[in-house]
């Protein structure tokens, strides 16, 4: 049995730091209230019980930033929301500068509460994801013959016996949730007929419950499709399709095809299984693999009429 990874000290060290530095800093909101607005000669504020409701705040998020510190990729959503808050107030204290609405030292607030941990809680967020990606899946897999024999359809066909009678396109869907995987449907849905004129037949393989599945399926005109529930995600990872990586599931170019999907129609809906999980589609024939689309980032769109072709022999 592998011992888990230990964060790298200075992640550690950082994270306490950062601890350490939200208590006092909110400790002396609460306590001195007007102290800071007297050092930069502002006006007081009307209600300092606000002024010292946002210092108990800091203090808080000190604490979690505390433990978070014993380690930072297991808490990693207390550090993704501190980050977040280091990026949005800086945003909020630009816009007040350049209004005038606060003198430009009281910026010096944002350099020491915010802008000096950008680079720090960055790379811890990166490290918790590579531990991720790094995470092994429980048990070990058989082949993929034999994940292709056990993969039952709601009708309890096998793959490779529904590959025996005809061409078989098996598309791994992300998860239910996913503008892609909503797209993925209607595009299935609307080239349907033309594919079964081919003499090719589609399959659906999801992470989902069987019959919550079946009525999004279903919703689509999809719903006697044969399908596999593959929560565990053997059969993905069986045949070759990992967890994505930052940029394969939240790069610029995936975040423009998703505002067209989804201004297209396509809603973004509950998760159902691991977001990570990249999608892809397999023509399959007499139980094996004829040909093949991996995806190279969440966003791509196949062809589904040219993958549902036999290749033609050389």
């Amino acid at each position: 049995m592998k011992t888990k990874p230990i964060a790298p000290r200075w992640m550690r060290q950082t994270l306490l730091a950062a601890g350490i530095y939200n208590v006092l800093w909110g400790a002396f909101a609460v306590l001195f209230p007007s102290a800071i607005f007297n050092w930069l000669d502002m006006p007081q504020p009307n209600y300092p019980q606000f002024w010292q409701c946002i210092g108990m705040i800091v203090g808080v998020y000190g604490l979690g930033y505390a433990i978070a510190a014993f380690d930072p990729a297991r808490h990693w959503p207390i550090v993704l929301v501190g980050f977040l808050g280091k990026v949005f107030g800086p945003l909020g204290m630009v816009k007040a500068l350049w209004t005038g609405e606060l003198p430009w030292g009281f910026a010096l607030n944002c350099v020491s509460n915010d802008l000096i941990w950008w680079i720090p809680f960055a790379l811890i967020l990166k490290y918790a994801w590579d531990q991720f990606q790094k995470q092994e899946d429980a048990g070990p897999l058989p082949n993929l013959a034999t994940l292709l024999s056990q993969a039952k359809t709601t009708d309890e066909n096998s793959l490779t016996q529904l590959s025996m009678q005809h061409p078989l396109l098996v598309v791994f869907l992300r998860h239910a949730g996913c503008t892609f995987c909503r797209e993925t449907l209607a595009d299935l849905s609307k080239r349907r007929t033309e594919i079964e004129a081919k003499g090719t037949r589609l399959a659906l393989v999801h992470m989902g419950t069987a019959s919550a599945f079946a009525a999004f399926a279903g919703s689509y005109g999809l719903a006697d499709i044969p399908a596999v529930s593959d929560p565990e995600r053997r059969l993905y990872r069986g045949i070759g399709l990992q967890r994505g990586k930052i940029l394969q599931l939240l790069g610029w170019n995936v975040w423009l095809r998703g505002a067209q999907a989804f201004f297209s129609g396509h809603r973004v809906g509950k998760l159902e299984g691991d977001g990570t999980q990249m999608p892809g589609a397999f023509l399959l024939y007499q139980g094996r693999v004829v040909r093949s689309f991996i995806h190279k980032t969440a966003a791509d769109r196949p062809d589904y009429m040219d993958l549902s072709q036999l290749p033609t022999a050389s």
